[in-house]
């Protein structure tokens, strides 16, 4: 090989993994060349995950991405003669219901993404996995696609490596730490190492648990964590001996005790005929920063293989030995055991796209075996296009907020992640204990004094509903339901509903203060924020206005949803707390690239919203302002925004709606805020949380959400919130927009589904959460569309005005009738749907009747 190259066009940091190969087998298939990957370690790693990893793969997720990236790398691997899919097993133990709901509840995921996992019985399950004590086990699932790689993903690593050299496209360096990053006016210029400096415009970050040294480098951190996972070995198990099988039996879960099992296949395979046991540590997980892991030379095995004590695994190993008695009856290999370092992270999603510092610096860290190839590729089709063929949000490293990127909080909420990697249940609306208290509106201590019941998005506390409005259960319980199972109920507060049906029949006011916002000014404001948005921003006529917008992607996808206010001298963004850090990225970005001269400034913490909706909100809000003739009918029409004074404090009134109810969003300094919350409330005006703006109203208004109902899977069209009219200025995504416009009818649409009935076979009323799959009653099996996109519930919630369960679903075309009958499934029970609305048509509307003056 020449000698180290003094240039290239992407450098790999950590080529030796699953990932770092995967990067450049996948930049390479894109047309991307000279590339250099260096590695610290050997080639393929043998100090990193990749080098010890159990290599397994399970389909079952309850993220679609997630499958999506699980059934690529299995594919992937496959077609390399590289995976066994001998099935997986997972199981309930007698007794552990909640274990056995939440298979179930991932079977109805399986059916959500497209993946064939079932419910199998004991007996069943006894026949695919001898080796257990079928009297033990109450039921449990069979996913028939998971498997192993074989007979390492470290080999197809090494095989990967080995093809992209002989191309030409790829030089490889073993034993070439990083040693710092070139960095120049934000934009990364090449990596320092001890062989020499290669100067390139883009580098990719594979370095796996030591990512967040690599990131430091740059001046940020990654949301991952390295933590200790424990795999032992016992035999010998001599089954499979003579057959050349790497593994037997199919895979088994254990989860209700946080532990898999698998056999290691023929004594002269790659890992010689044993059982191996991995348990996942619930109460006590060690969790080590990338700066303590050991150096080759000091560790006994590898720097990510720690040391086991086996006090640490006893309890869980006795349980297992319980149901598997082969455990107790083989030896066990103490040196081969061993803990072994794997990345949990922060919120459940790798770090993955554009370092938020430095312009050419991607991440791909805290990535899986069975997600390798799947998230390798999305990373290529991201450097090389700019989009993905799924939506990237969960994983878009620029969703981030600053406080996200602190160790304190890294290491807190890494530390729940770890306790929950098998056991429990994790509940969609599950809060997290770490992390919390970061922001606080300036009315926390009155909603506190009103009893509220917090959650939190974005770092700021949200109250769902208050105590203090309890009594309102007394007038309105009989359309309040009392959910009675559990699930349905957990962090869910009855009060909310009462608190919905108030607001309806007089007003109310709830704490906006989670929305994210940034200005954009400067000479191009207007022509940067014309280019990115789908709706007319430019004009002198636009001034003072609100315009409800989307940002398109190059393909015409929806890439994010929010409003615009045109200020004479900017334009301030305003934009949810899930979705608003990496619009501002990417506004920021786009601006760069494209040479328009603007600054972009994050002033999400300088101001606060106050929402006040309701058939009384005008009458209840003139009692406060300076000028109550001003908010009149025709004074202040749909859409306007004026300045009014309100407690001696000046607010920026902007007349919208969430919740289908007429009102304003009340902007406001942060330093007034509080001062404008005691005015209104002054009035007598009831506080009502954020459940029934962000969920039960503005569902019964079909009104959509960004990251759920609206992704770049979907066009404008699709989700119907095109306008009628297509502006004359270009903008991104236009011509594909115009295209899809022109279509007799679109592949599929975004549906209003309402439940029929929502008894389960118990007789208990449910009341759904989390994401199901949407099915044909005639066959059972989930709806596709022409283009390959399943259908399953975007968004779900009870509506107390409706008395009913609301969905949302994108349904192929062919289902797309008001008045067709389907089926959803939730916890192993189907449930009949009824389609109500086709694209958007709100089951209850109280803005479209006679404007009240």
């Amino acid at each position: 090989m020449a000698g180290f190259p003094e240039t290239a066009k992407v450098v790999i940091i950590g080529l030796g993994g699953i990932v770092g190969s995967s990067v450049a087998h996948h930049l390479i298939q894109r047309g991307w060349d000279d590339i250099v990957g260096i590695d610290k370690s050997g080639i393929p790693t043998d100090i990193g995950s990749t080098a010890h990893a159990s290599d397994f793969c399970y389909t079952t997720s309850h993220d679609f991405l997630s499958c999506w990236t699980t059934l690529y790398s299995i594919d992937f691997y496959e077609k390399r003669g590289h995976y066994a899919r001998v099935g997986g097993l997972e199981i309930a133990r007698v007794g552990d219901d909640g274990r056995m709901d939440e298979i179930k509840r991932k079977v109805a995921s399986a059916k959500a993404f497209g993946t064939r996992a079932r419910l199998i019985g004991p007996a069943e399950i006894k026949k695919k996995f001898p080796l257990l004590e079928e009297h033990l086990v109450q039921g449990g699932m069979w996913d028939p696609d998971a498997g192993l790689v074989v007979p390492r993903s470290q080999t197809v690593a090494g095989e990967l490596i080995d093809e992209a050299v002989a191309s030409g496209k790829l030089q490889a360096f073993a034993h070439t730490p990083a040693k710092s990053l070139l960095i120049e006016n934000g934009h990364i210029k090449g990596v320092v190492t001890d062989r020499g400096t290669i100067r390139a415009d883009h580098v990719v970050v594979c370095a796996g648990l030591w990512g967040r040294l690599i990131a430091a480098m740059a001046g940020e951190d990654l949301p991952v964590m390295p933590v200790d996972h424990p795999l032992t070995f016992f035999g010998p198990y001599n089954e499979f001996a003579g057959t050349g099988k790497e593994i037997g039996w199919p895979l088994l879960r254990d989860q209700g005790n946080s532990a898999y099992m698998r056999d290691t296949g023929d004594p002269k395979t790659a890992e010689g005929g044993m059982i191996e046991w991995g348990y996942y540590e619930e109460t006590h997980p060690r969790l080590c920063h990338p700066r303590d892991i050991l150096e080759k030379e000091q560790a006994r095995l590898s720097p990510s293989q720690r040391d086991l004590d086996m006090e640490q695994i006893l309890t869980p190993l006795e349980r297992a030995i319980e149901l598997t008695p082969i455990l107790g009856e083989l030896g066990y290999e103490e040196k081969r055991s061993f803990n072994g370092l794997l990345q949990v992270t922060a919120d459940g999603g790798p770090s993955i796209g554009e370092s938020q510092k430095v312009r050419g610096l991607w991440y791909a860290v805290a990535i899986w075996v069975k997600d390798g190839p799947g998230m390798a590729k999305l990373v290529a089709d991201w450097m090389t296009d700019g989009r993905t063929p799924v939506d990237h949000a969960k994983i878009d490293y620029a969703r981030f907020y600053p406080h996200q990127l602190q160790e304190k909080f890294i290491e807190g909420r890494c530390g729940e992640a770890a306790q929950k990697i098998y056991n429990p249940a994790v509940h969609p609306r599950e809060p997290y204990a770490t992390g919390r208290n970061i922001r606080r509106s300036p009315f926390y201590e009155r909603e506190k004094e009103l009893g509220g019941y917090f959650m939190e998005l974005g770092g700021w506390e949200r109250a769902h509903g208050y105590a203090a409005n309890e009594p309102l259960l007394k007038k309105y319980g009989n359309r309040v339901p009392v959910r009675e199972n559990e699930w349905d109920n957990r962090h869910f507060w009855r009060v909310s509903n009462a608190e919905h049906l108030a607001m309806s029949e007089d007003c109310g006011i709830v704490n906006l203060s989670h929305f994210y916002m940034f200005d954009v000014e400067g000479p191009d404001h207007v022509a940067l924020m014309e280019w990115l948005c789908a709706a007319k921003i430019g004009g002198d006529n636009m001034v003072g206005k609100g315009i409800y917008t989307h940002f398109l992607d190059d393909q015409g996808m929806v890439r994010a949803d929010l409003t615009v206010i045109r200020m004479a001298d900017r334009c301030r963004v305003i934009d949810g707390a899930d979705a608003g850090p990496r619009d501002f990225h990417y506004v920021r970005r786009t601006a760069e690239d494209k040479g328009f001269k603007v600054t972009v400034t994050d002033v999400t913490e300088k101001f606060v919203t106050i929402g006040i909706w309701g058939p009384n909100a005008r009458s209840t809000l003139q009692k406060v302002v300076e000028d109550p003739n001003g908010l009149t009918h025709e004074n202040f029409p749909f859409a306007a925004i004026k300045t009014i004074r309100i407690g001696g404090k000046t607010v920026m009134a902007f007349r919208i709606s969430y919740v289908g109810e007429q009102g304003w969003e009340l902007h406001m300094r942060y330093e007034d805020g509080l001062a404008v919350w005691d005015a209104l409330r002054s009035t007598g005006i009831m506080a009502f949380g954020v459940e029934t703006y962000a969920n039960s109203r503005r569902m019964e208004k079909s009104l959509r959400l960004q990251n759920a109902d609206l992704l770049t899977e979907y066009n404008l069209i699709e989700s119907d919130l095109a306008r009628p009219k297509v502006k004359e200025a270009d903008f991104r995504g236009k011509a594909k927009h115009l295209e899809y416009k022109a279509r007799p009818h679109q592949p599929a649409m975004l549906c209003t589904l309402v439940m029929t009935s929502n008894v389960d076979a118990k007789g208990v009323a449910r009341y759904p959460v989390g994401i199901l799959p949407v099915l044909d009653p005639a066959t059972g099996e989930g709806l596709v569309d022409a283009l390959g996109r399943r259908s399953f519930t975007t968004s779900i919630a009870y509506g107390p005005t409706l008395g009913k369960n609301i969905a949302l679903a994108y349904l192929p075309w062919a289902y797309c009738q008001e008045g067709r009958k389907l089926n959803v499934e939730y916890f192993g029970e189907t449930y009949p749907v009824e389609v109500a609305a086709v694209g958007y048509k709100p089951l209850y509307d109280p803005e479209n009747l006679k404007p009240r003056s």
